[in-house]
């Protein structure tokens, strides 16, 4: 997938301190914060995610400016995953938590293992990279089989390793995360509640092509609302690919998830500019009216009607567990 060309290191470095509370206007509105569920945490409404942060692409002096900026400018919320470009993502975020920014983050990490053994081993080797003794939020990454609720809730299954992490003070909260159908999301909150468990979060695709095709804000989203369990909404512009669709605008893209009962909308940030954009959807935030809402909606309903704009529902580009297997354990 092509990444947007980063800008220069000292570009990259005045911007930072452009955006740096010490240089802004008292004035300016703050980042606003949400209830994550029934955990009662408060985080951003908008979070950085992972994947961004270690690509090639970005220099990881670079990586490490635009995760402390978020930080100083209000966003605590930081996504990642322990498979995100072989751990340098995790290594990137390690990295910028040191000199007293751990304590501004809530830090959330994924998981692949299946099994027991791969789900510890996977947890320990995040909490190394991201050179941190717990991390606030622990999740089942690619929930996108039909198999993989039986297979973390089986005996000997990911999710005993995730709860002795727990009792262990390793992990605060326990959520999954997937993107390719709401029928399966549905059935992993099932398996939990055959198995008297109940997820303190989960993390789906929320945007203005995902309401017309397999919809996760339809399907799954009312679900989460009734049992409190925090709203983590990602794919907002569906990594540039909703854009090429020409039907929205990236802010457009962003205040209709967050416009959603979102905990939280976690977007890719590889550049400063890309950031100020986040910072800027969200203290620009509005609640959006019916009329909004729908117009929005009639804007994308023929671009998303076969999900061809969703690619990470309906191929394997998006699949880092079906390329890689074994990371399930």
């Amino acid at each position: 997938m092509d990444r947007r060309d980063f800008i220069k290191s000292s570009a990259a470095a005045s911007f930072a301190a452009s955006l740096n509370p010490k240089f802004s206007n008292a004035s300016e509105k703050p980042i606003p914060h949400r209830t994550l569920g029934r955990t009662g945490e408060k985080v951003s409404m908008v979070g950085i995610g992972g994947y961004h942060i270690g690509a090639p692409s970005v220099d990881e002096k670079d990586a490490i400016a635009i995760i402390r900026t978020a930080l100083d400018n209000g966003i605590n919320f930081l996504d990642n995953c322990w498979d995100y470009n072989n751990g340098v993502s995790e290594e990137r975020m390690g990295k910028a938590l040191r000199d007293g920014y751990r304590q501004k983050a809530f830090v959330m990490t994924k998981i692949d293992g299946r099994t027991k053994a791969a789900a510890e081993q996977q947890l320990n080797q995040s909490l190394q990279r991201l050179q941190t003794d717990h991390i606030d939020l622990l999740q089942f990454h690619e929930v996108i089989r039909d198999s993989d609720p039986e297979r973390i809730f089986a005996a000997g299954g990911g999710m005993e390793a995730v709860v002795a992490a727990k009792k262990a003070g390793k992990v605060r909260y326990i959520g999954f995360t997937g993107h390719k159908s709401p029928d399966i999301h549905n059935k992993m909150l099932e398996t939990a509640s055959a198995h008297n468990f109940t997820f303190d979060t989960v993390q789906m695709p929320l945007n203005v092509m995902d309401a017309h095709y397999e919809s996760f804000e339809k399907k799954t989203l009312p679900i989460l609302v009734k049992h409190g369990i925090g709203v983590l909404g990602m794919k907002p512009i569906g990594d540039k690919i909703i854009l090429q669709s020409k039907t929205a605008t990236p802010v457009e893209c962003l205040h209709y998830a967050m416009n959603l009962p979102t905990s939280v909308v976690i977007t890719g940030c590889d550049s400063m500019q890309i950031l100020q954009q986040a910072l800027g959807a969200a203290r620009s935030f509005k609640p959006l009216s019916k009329d909004e809402v729908a117009a929005l909606l009639a804007k994308t309903s023929t671009a998303a009607a076969k999900g061809e704009f969703e690619q990470y529902k309906t191929t394997h580009n998006f699949d880092g567990t079906y390329q890689n297997p074994q990371w399930l354990g």
